[in-house]
């Protein structure tokens, strides 16, 4: 499990990457979700790379799809499994194993859906593209979590999935996410 300090700073970068999505919103004429955020920069700005919301229907519908699927399964998942193994004792709050098994169950079919259906192209990113996607960018923040659930609980979850986690350091994706905020910035 990370310490204090890893959490510290995993909020920190959290919270920039926020904050500039925030600033943003406000040219995003009151849209509140980051995805409708995340669509509208990459629509309404020329100068965002065609990779991000590909112009292409066909390629943003693939995005789309996996961005709405995020909500349902892997976000809860992933966020409800550390929510209750890591920030619940932190705030004194009992585990509730019941909720915690459940999210480990979605988290792992998740995973695997990733895997197998969106990771099986040649390409590094989601949909067999060579560049990453909003889609590959929140989805990868979602799985970011597991980190503080510890290095072997990590490896545990990952291990059956060697697409996923050549998928998680292909270019980076930490790096990814940074200069995703750094254009959306812009």
């Amino acid at each position: 499990m990370p310490d204090d300090h890893q959490l510290v700073s995993y909020a920190v970068g959290m919270v920039g990457l926020i904050e500039s999505i925030k600033c943003s919103e406000q040219q995003a004429s009151g849209y509140s979700e980051h995805h409708a955020i995340l669509r509208y920069l990459s629509s309404a700005y020329p100068d965002v790379a065609d990779h991000w919301y590909p112009a292409d229907v066909k390629k943003r519908a693939q995005i789309d799809c996996i961005l709405d699927w995020h909500h349902t399964n892997l976000r809860p998942g992933s966020g409800g499994l550390t929510i209750n193994r890591v920030a619940a004792p932190l705030l004194g709050r009992p585990l509730d194993e019941k909720t915690a098994a459940e999210s480990e169950v979605l988290l792992k079919a998740s995973i695997k859906r990733i895997d197998t259906l969106w990771l099986n192209k040649e390409g590094s990113f989601l949909t067999g593209n060579e560049q990453p996607s909003i889609a590959d960018l929140s989805l990868a923040c979602e799985l970011m979590q597991v980190e503080f659930l510890g290095e072997e609980y990590k490896s545990e979850l990952l291990s059956p999935h060697p697409k996923v986690k050549h998928w998680l350091k292909a270019g980076d994706v930490h790096q990814k996410l940074k200069a995703g905020a750094l254009a959306f910035r812009k």
